[in-house]
Protein backbone atom coordinates (compact mmCIF):
# COMPACT_ATOMS: atom_id res chain seq x y z
CA UNK A 1 0.00 0.00 0.00
CA UNK A 2 1.40 3.64 -0.60
CA UNK A 3 -0.39 6.97 0.94
CA UNK A 4 0.38 10.04 -1.56
CA UNK A 5 0.69 13.30 0.74
CA UNK A 6 -0.56 16.88 -0.79
CA UNK A 7 0.25 19.99 0.58
CA UNK A 8 -2.76 22.12 1.40
CA UNK A 9 -3.39 26.26 1.69
CA UNK A 10 -3.04 25.75 5.23
CA UNK A 11 1.43 25.56 5.73
CA UNK A 12 0.29 23.48 8.91
CA UNK A 13 -1.78 20.72 7.39
CA UNK A 14 -0.95 18.12 4.87
CA UNK A 15 -3.85 15.91 3.12
CA UNK A 16 -2.81 12.20 3.07
CA UNK A 17 -4.48 10.10 0.49
CA UNK A 18 -4.36 6.44 1.26
CA UNK A 19 -6.14 5.27 -2.38
CA UNK A 20 -9.20 3.78 -0.54
CA UNK A 21 -12.04 5.36 0.68
CA UNK A 22 -11.92 6.87 4.21
CA UNK A 23 -15.35 7.78 5.06
CA UNK A 24 -18.60 5.76 3.16
CA UNK A 25 -20.67 8.95 2.92
CA UNK A 26 -19.94 12.21 4.84
CA UNK A 27 -16.93 13.60 6.55
CA UNK A 28 -16.06 14.10 10.37
CA UNK A 29 -13.68 16.40 12.04
CA UNK A 30 -11.53 15.26 15.44
CA UNK A 31 -10.76 18.88 17.04
CA UNK A 32 -9.93 17.78 20.30
CA UNK A 33 -7.93 14.35 22.05
CA UNK A 34 -10.78 13.63 23.33
CA UNK A 35 -13.28 13.81 20.03
CA UNK A 36 -10.65 11.65 18.50
CA UNK A 37 -11.65 8.60 21.33
CA UNK A 38 -14.37 7.90 19.05
CA UNK A 39 -11.90 6.69 16.67
CA UNK A 40 -8.66 4.65 16.90
CA UNK A 41 -7.46 5.84 13.89
CA UNK A 42 -8.02 9.39 14.91
CA UNK A 43 -6.56 8.93 18.17
CA UNK A 44 -3.71 6.80 17.07
CA UNK A 45 -2.47 10.41 15.00
CA UNK A 46 -3.01 12.84 18.00
CA UNK A 47 -1.19 10.17 20.23
CA UNK A 48 1.85 11.98 18.72
CA UNK A 49 1.16 14.92 20.27
CA UNK A 50 1.94 16.99 17.65
CA UNK A 51 -1.26 17.76 15.68
CA UNK A 52 -4.73 19.91 16.03
CA UNK A 53 -6.70 18.75 14.30
CA UNK A 54 -7.96 15.21 12.23
CA UNK A 55 -10.29 15.35 9.30
CA UNK A 56 -11.53 12.47 7.48
CA UNK A 57 -13.09 12.99 3.76
CA UNK A 58 -14.41 10.70 2.02
CA UNK A 59 -10.71 9.50 0.73
CA UNK A 60 -8.77 11.58 2.39
CA UNK A 61 -7.26 12.24 6.06
CA UNK A 62 -5.95 15.89 6.46
CA UNK A 63 -3.78 16.27 9.33
CA UNK A 64 -3.19 19.68 11.03
CA UNK A 65 0.06 19.77 12.72
CA UNK A 66 0.72 22.08 16.27
CA UNK A 67 2.26 25.19 16.10
CA UNK A 68 6.26 24.72 16.23
CA UNK A 69 5.98 20.83 14.83
CA UNK A 70 8.47 19.82 12.57
CA UNK A 71 6.28 17.83 9.67
CA UNK A 72 9.57 15.99 8.84
CA UNK A 73 9.76 14.01 11.52
CA UNK A 74 5.54 14.07 11.99
CA UNK A 75 4.57 13.07 8.81
CA UNK A 76 6.58 9.44 8.61
CA UNK A 77 4.52 9.35 11.56
CA UNK A 78 1.06 9.73 10.39
CA UNK A 79 2.16 7.99 7.30
CA UNK A 80 3.11 4.91 9.70
CA UNK A 81 -0.19 5.05 11.64
CA UNK A 82 -2.17 5.46 8.32
CA UNK A 83 -0.44 2.38 6.96
CA UNK A 84 -0.70 0.09 10.05
CA UNK A 85 -4.25 1.18 10.02
CA UNK A 86 -5.67 0.71 6.56
CA UNK A 87 -3.32 -2.56 6.21
CA UNK A 88 -5.23 -3.81 8.97
CA UNK A 89 -8.53 -3.38 7.94
CA UNK A 90 -8.70 -2.04 11.38
CA UNK A 91 -12.65 -0.31 11.81
CA UNK A 92 -12.49 3.63 11.58
CA UNK A 93 -14.34 4.13 14.83
CA UNK A 94 -14.82 2.15 17.93
CA UNK A 95 -18.00 0.23 18.76
CA UNK A 96 -21.06 2.48 20.04
CA UNK A 97 -19.74 5.79 18.23
CA UNK A 98 -21.28 7.40 15.44
CA UNK A 99 -19.27 5.13 13.04
CA UNK A 100 -19.62 6.70 9.37
CA UNK A 101 -21.96 9.54 9.84
CA UNK A 102 -21.54 12.63 9.64
CA UNK A 103 -21.54 13.69 13.35
CA UNK A 104 -22.96 17.53 13.98
CA UNK A 105 -19.81 19.16 15.84
CA UNK A 106 -20.56 20.77 19.33
CA UNK A 107 -20.68 23.91 17.04
CA UNK A 108 -24.24 22.83 15.60
CA UNK A 109 -25.57 24.73 18.42
CA UNK A 110 -24.46 28.02 16.52
CA UNK A 111 -27.00 26.99 13.60
CA UNK A 112 -28.97 29.79 12.77
CA UNK A 113 -32.26 29.46 13.32
CA UNK A 114 -34.16 29.77 9.95
CA UNK A 115 -37.65 30.72 8.34
CA UNK A 116 -39.74 28.83 6.43
CA UNK A 117 -40.06 31.44 3.63
CA UNK A 118 -36.24 31.30 2.81
CA UNK A 119 -36.74 27.43 2.15
CA UNK A 120 -36.22 27.87 -1.81
CA UNK A 121 -33.35 29.92 -1.17
CA UNK A 122 -31.95 27.68 1.38
CA UNK A 123 -32.02 24.67 -1.57
CA UNK A 124 -30.33 26.66 -3.79
CA UNK A 125 -27.11 27.85 -1.63
CA UNK A 126 -26.93 23.88 -0.43
CA UNK A 127 -27.28 22.85 -3.79
CA UNK A 128 -24.59 24.94 -4.92
CA UNK A 129 -22.30 24.34 -1.75
CA UNK A 130 -22.74 20.69 -2.53
CA UNK A 131 -21.50 20.71 -6.27
CA UNK A 132 -19.33 23.59 -6.58
CA UNK A 133 -17.70 24.45 -2.98
CA UNK A 134 -17.16 21.34 -0.91
CA UNK A 135 -15.46 19.38 -3.99
CA UNK A 136 -13.09 22.18 -3.84
CA UNK A 137 -12.65 22.53 -0.36
CA UNK A 138 -11.89 19.04 -0.04
CA UNK A 139 -9.56 19.39 -2.81
CA UNK A 140 -7.55 21.23 -0.27
CA UNK A 141 -8.26 18.80 2.63
CA UNK A 142 -11.10 20.28 4.25
CA UNK A 143 -14.88 20.52 3.94
CA UNK A 144 -17.26 22.84 4.89
CA UNK A 145 -20.26 22.83 7.23
CA UNK A 146 -23.39 25.15 6.51
CA UNK A 147 -24.95 26.78 9.34
CA UNK A 148 -27.54 28.42 8.34
CA UNK A 149 -29.10 31.66 6.27
CA UNK A 150 -31.09 34.85 8.01
CA UNK A 151 -31.96 37.84 6.24
CA UNK A 152 -28.52 37.79 3.13
CA UNK A 153 -26.64 36.22 5.15
CA UNK A 154 -25.00 32.58 5.21
CA UNK A 155 -23.19 30.98 7.78
CA UNK A 156 -20.47 28.37 7.08
CA UNK A 157 -17.61 26.64 9.01
CA UNK A 158 -14.23 25.75 6.91
CA UNK A 159 -13.01 22.72 8.68
CA UNK A 160 -10.18 20.07 8.63
CA UNK A 161 -7.37 21.66 6.96
CA UNK A 162 -9.14 24.70 5.50
CA UNK A 163 -10.24 25.74 9.53
CA UNK A 164 -7.52 28.32 10.32
CA UNK A 165 -5.98 28.49 7.28
CA UNK A 166 -4.76 31.92 6.37
CA UNK A 167 -6.49 32.08 3.08
CA UNK A 168 -9.93 31.11 5.03
CA UNK A 169 -10.95 34.58 5.29
CA UNK A 170 -10.33 34.99 1.84
CA UNK A 171 -11.60 31.94 0.62
CA UNK A 172 -15.25 32.75 2.72
CA UNK A 173 -15.44 36.30 1.42
CA UNK A 174 -13.83 36.04 -2.12
CA UNK A 175 -14.64 32.58 -3.71
CA UNK A 176 -17.89 31.25 -1.55
CA UNK A 177 -19.83 34.93 -0.84
CA UNK A 178 -19.09 35.81 -4.89
CA UNK A 179 -20.12 32.92 -6.17
CA UNK A 180 -23.36 32.67 -3.85
CA UNK A 181 -24.52 36.29 -4.96
CA UNK A 182 -23.67 35.20 -8.17
CA UNK A 183 -26.15 32.77 -8.35
CA UNK A 184 -28.55 33.22 -5.32
CA UNK A 185 -29.19 36.74 -5.73
CA UNK A 186 -31.23 36.81 -2.01
CA UNK A 187 -27.68 36.05 -0.56
CA UNK A 188 -25.81 38.81 0.91
CA UNK A 189 -23.17 38.29 2.58
CA UNK A 190 -21.17 34.99 3.58
CA UNK A 191 -19.97 34.64 7.67
CA UNK A 192 -17.86 32.24 9.07
CA UNK A 193 -20.27 30.80 12.20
Amino acid sequence: MFIETETTPNPSALKFLPGQPVMGTGSREFATPEAAEASPLAQAIFDTGEVVNVFFGADFVSVTAAPGADWSALKPQVIAILLDHFVSEAPLFAPATAGGIAVPAPEDDLAVEERPEDAEVIAAINELLETRVRPAVAGDGGDIAYRGFRDGVVYLTLQGSCAGCPSSTATLKHGIEGLLKHYVPEVSEVRAA
